[in-house]
């Protein structure tokens, strides 16, 4: 589960990235998933559009394809959404989270 300062330093961080993943008119099946899945695993974190002809929205898609690929929605503004999961393996980490506060 993800802080809000996370999830605002993960929001910078995609300001400046393209969408890679676009769900269309078929919407979310297999092959998206596992797309979805290989874009999580090399980059932690991605940006993904929907396409206008799609029957989901974003939030729907978003939601949809982090609870498969067992990521978080970071943010969802218009027909865009971003992604976001910790690799388990530390070595392997690209993007180091601010640390949270115990309570």
């Amino acid at each position: 589960m993800l802080t809000s300062k996370q999830r605002a330093y993960l929001r910078g961080m995609a300001n400046t990235l393209e969408s890679v993943l676009q769900v269309g008119k078929d919407g979310i099946g297999d092959n998206l998933i596992a797309q979805a899945d290989g874009l999580l695993e090399k980059r932690e974190l991605f940006k993904g559009s929907v396409l206008e002809n799609s029957l989901l929205s974003a939030r729907e898609a978003a939601e949809a394809i982090a609870k498969e690929t067992n990521s978080e929605v970071v943010q969802v503004i218009g027909s865009k959404f971003v992604l976001f999961r910790v690799q388990q393996d530390k070595s392997k980490r690209k993007i180091e989270l601010p640390k949270t506060k115990k309570k």
